[in-house]
């Protein structure tokens, strides 16, 4: 019983001190998930049928919001976002520049930063989505209806006014879509497991 308190306590404690550190330290915390982001960008498998590969940096992404919150999670993800556009050859494959966010993975990409936000706000605000089915429901929300959505309009858009392809939805889905989908409900769960472990009940703001 006094392990567990101890470790609630701690709980309580880290969440409360990355709440209140200064803003150098917070932007500091906000880089290393941008990283984290890039790097996991690179653990990736390439599908011979579709431009877009799996990757395991959702699963960084849908952390960050529990981690550092609303803002700064936004922030992390936005930062992911704006160091790989200025250069930092951290977008999957070690590509960088504004192409990225044209591309087929462009709208994946921009979907990280709501992803980050929703998930922070609900963290931050209620309580009871820090237990593990809510939780779980908050993060699929974010992965499937956010990112995929602005994903698959991207890839849409991309495949008929870049390329010239007429493609049907039922070709769109299967190609930014439905290979995904077992992937990411994996790290759905396995991050909502982790959210539940690390985050408090009790109120730290």
């Amino acid at each position: 019983m006094i392990g567990v308190e101890r470790y609630t306590k701690a709980k309580y404690e880290a969440f409360r001190y990355r709440c209140q550190a200064k803003v150098w330290q917070k932007g500091l915390f906000a880089l290393s998930i941008a990283f984290l982001t890039g790097a996991m960008a690179q653990v990736r498998v390439v599908l011979p049928w579709s431009p877009v590969p799996i990757t395991l940096q959702t699963f960084v992404v849908l952390l960050s919001g529990v981690l550092l919150g609303k803002k700064w999670g936004a922030i992390s993800q936005a930062l992911y976002v704006g160091i790989g556009v200025l250069g930092m050859p951290w977008f999957t494959g070690y590509n960088s520049g504004l192409q990225a966010l044209v591309g087929p993975t462009g709208g994946y990409i921009v979907g990280f930063i709501l992803s980050a936000f929703l998930i922070g706000y609900f963290t931050d605000t209620y309580g009871k989505s820090r237990s593990f089915f809510p939780m779980l429901g908050l993060m699929l929300f974010a992965n499937f209806i956010i990112i995929y959505g602005l994903g698959i309009a991207q890839l849409s858009l991309y495949l008929s006014w870049i390329k010239g392809v007429k493609i049907s939805l039922p070709t769109l889905f299967w190609m930014g879509v439905i290979p995904f989908i077992s992937g990411d409900l994996t790290k759905a769960i396995a991050a909502a497991a982790i959210a539940r472990t690390i985050a408090p009940k009790q109120s730290y703001k």
